[in-house]
């Protein structure tokens, strides 16, 4: 019996690259569009300054949110009931580390969440530990 001969596929060319539209110029006296929002006036620092977070840095929240506080404030603030790392935080709100850890900054310095190490385990398990679980089980 003969293996079925098989032709080998090529790629296809790309199509060519259709021109873009040029973009609408505004009136006379009308504002050209803006960008978005910058992720610096999602944070509102000003000086910059950054609390010392790891991704695995549980957050947890003192408070409910204020009125006065920003919609991301409120977030993490709601987020928070439970603990919770800066990832997930940063996962949930969609936004990116460095801007999470300068709003996470500000709500740490008006005191609105408490900060946790994460939970390191040992590697191994303590030995007389161990060697109580032996004698316990030799004694039944």
């Amino acid at each position: 019996m003969t293996p079925p001969r098989r032709k080998r596929r090529e790629p296809k060319p790309p199509p060519p690259p259709q021109p873009q539209p040029p973009a609408p110029k505004p009136a006379d006296g009308e504002a050209e569009p803006k960008n978005p929002e910058r992720l610096y006036t999602v944070a509102g620092s000003e000086d910059g300054a950054r609390a010392d977070l790891d991704l695995v840095t549980l957050i947890v929240a003192r408070d409910a949110p204020q009125m006065a506080a920003s919609p991301e404030q409120a977030a993490v603030l709601r987020l928070c009931a439970n603990p919770l790392s800066v990832a997930e935080l940063s996962a949930y709100l969609n936004l990116p580390f460095s801007a999470m850890t300068i709003l996470l900054t500000e709500l740490i310095t008006a005191e609105l969440v408490q900060v946790r190490a994460p939970v390191v385990r040992r590697a191994l398990p303590d030995r007389s530990l161990l060697e109580a679980v032996m004698h316990g089980l030799q004694r039944l």
